[in-house]
């Protein structure tokens, strides 16, 4: 990817834990996780992002959107370097059956599975925790207040 793009995530939190994507990085072999969301299509809010990707990626409604801070993220996947300012979002899925699921699986408008897994915070924190992706997210769902 060349340029930088504009990116709107959101997460889920119930009981310590927050819905996060699985994500595996081919060229490094690397497994990690990041926020479910998409690229912000001209026009478009952030916030508005958020809700038309997790309709087209999950089949979910979500709502009660929250800012909680914009972030840069400078990354290399699949061995190509890509550039990011990443608006995210905190959320509430409408669906009350997903917070009893510890997974939920998607498939998007172009035909590619996506599979969201309930994740606690305290697990994606240390050294042997995987990524949690857009850099500095992580900072943002810790930050005290």
């Amino acid at each position: 990817m060349t340029g930088i793009r504009a990116k709107a995530v959101a997460v889920v939190r119930h009981q310590g834990r927050v819905l996060v994507e699985r994500g595996y990085d081919r060229v490094a072999g690397i497994p990690f996780y990041r926020a479910i969301g998409g690229h912000i299509e001209f026009g478009e809010r952030a916030a508005q992002t958020v809700v038309r990707e997790w309709n087209e990626e999950y089949g979910l409604a979500v709502e009660d959107l929250r800012l909680l801070g914009v972030v840069e993220n400078v990354f290399t996947f699949e061995g190509r370097p890509g550039h990011e300012i990443v608006f995210a979002f905190e959320a509430r899925v409408v669906e009350a059956e997903v917070y009893a699921r510890e997974e939920v699986v998607g498939v998007d408008t172009d035909g590619r599975p996506h599979e969201a897994v309930w994740v606690a915070l305290a697990d994606l924190a240390g050294p042997d925790a995987l990524t949690l992706g857009p850099d500095g997210l992580l900072a943002l769902l810790t930050a005290p207040g």
